[in-house]
């Protein structure tokens, strides 16, 4: 999408950052795989977790949406024609099966029709099937997914078990603990320890990617915010929307070197281009905190 933006008229710093910034969308909303691994190390619901982050994920993507209104003001871009209720129609019926995936998971983890594992491969077969239907794939491309597809599992269980390792030296040297009595001795006020944990997860993300500060922080922090009544699934979708903003800010940004790479812009022009979109899901972070009932009431309503 970046070239298509460049090429009607939108700043390409701005542009990347926002793209950039709307991907970490994917790992709040279901199926996220970084929710299941918080699922899978702290016990919690994952079908709890994947219906909890439905509501924070709109949230962002409505604040990016208001962010760009503004910021895209200031470039010179071309002004197209509306399309006609036809193209619309055409646009719509082409896109209709992709678009039925979202609610296609909604409605079977929230049926009871499969678990969360099973949502995950019920989404690859049905996007495998829709791209034949689409001819966006072929036969003869499948191997070359395959191996795409093993290479990025690789990469995963690469870093989980570093991770692991990590979390092992980490627990033999008694940083939990330490951690544990640290933040455990602030404050027994809820707010106060949460937007304190959410500072200290925002410097973990600017370091380290999200994988491993999953799978090496949510058994530290996860008893210290019960102990005070906070809801583990709550405490969960914030972890996450944490360390996924980690993902868009340097030195350690994954995406974010993703998306200069393929604007083909250095991360320094990239950075300029994200901040008012970081700074965005920053104050839904921060809104979240001070309001949880936002992702708390709603989650009631769908688990109930």
């Amino acid at each position: 999408m970046i070239p298509m933006m460049v090429a009607n008229g939108y700043d390409v710093n701005r542009s990347t950052g926002l793209l950039v910034s709307t991907g970490i969308i994917g790992t709040i909303i279901p199926p996220s795989i970084p929710l299941i691994l918080f699922g899978v190390i702290s016990g919690v619901s994952i079908t709890q977790l994947f219906m909890a982050g439905i509501v924070p994920g709109l949230l962002i993507g409505v604040g990016l949406v208001i962010a760009w209104f503004f910021v895209s003001r200031k470039d010179d871009t071309k002004v197209f024609e509306k399309a006609t209720w036809k193209e619309r129609w055409v646009a719509t019926r082409r896109a209709f099966l992709a678009l039925l995936l979202p609610l296609f998971i909604i409605i079977g983890l929230r049926g009871g029709i499969f678990t969360p594992t099973e949502a995950g491969v019920f989404a690859a077969v049905y996007s495998l099937v829709i791209s034949f239907i689409y001819r966006e794939i072929s036969f003869k491309k499948l191997p070359d997914v395959f191996i795409n597809t093993a290479k990025t599992t690789g990469v995963v269980l690469f870093l989980a078990a570093a991770a692991m390792l990590t979390a092992y030296v980490i627990t033999v040297a008694q940083i939990p603990a330490e951690l544990a009595s640290g933040f455990g001795g602030i404050t027994d006020n809820p707010t106060l320890l949460l937007l304190i944990i959410m500072l200290f997860l925002l410097v973990v993300g600017m370091v380290m990617d999200m994988t491993p500060a999953i799978l090496i922080f949510t058994p530290v922090l996860l008893p210290i915010v019960e102990t005070v009544g906070i809801d583990p699934v709550f405490f969960g979708i914030m972890m996450v929307i944490n360390l996924s903003i980690g993902l868009i800010t340097p030195p350690v940004g994954t995406a974010l070197y993703v998306g200069a790479g393929i604007a083909k812009v250095s991360i320094i022009d990239v950075t300029k281009g994200i901040w008012p979109f970081l700074l965005v899901e920053v104050l839904v972070l921060l809104l979240l905190v001070f309001f949880p009932e936002i992702i708390t009431v709603p989650l009631e309503w769908m688990v109930d």
